[in-house]
């Protein structure tokens, strides 16, 4: 009876949680800092590639618009 109370719920379903976190393959520390250094690059890479190509159509669209 005690489950069926929203009280329980939110019991239960902690539970649960705690109960899938344990079985979690968590990354050490150095596979996780192997993942972090991909992802910024990853990133700065992304980021570069996509202000290049802002800068190109920038220039090549700014006169076309000014004439």
């Amino acid at each position: 009876m005690a489950e069926d109370s929203i009280f329980g719920k939110i019991k239960k379903f902690f539970r649960e949680v705690k109960a899938e976190l344990k079985k979690v393959n968590w990354p050490n520390q150095s596979v996780l800092l192997s993942y972090t250094t991909v992802v910024i690059v990853t990133v700065l890479a992304v980021m570069l590639f996509i202000g290049g190509v802002d800068l190109i159509f920038s220039r090549i669209i700014t006169p076309l618009i000014l004439n």
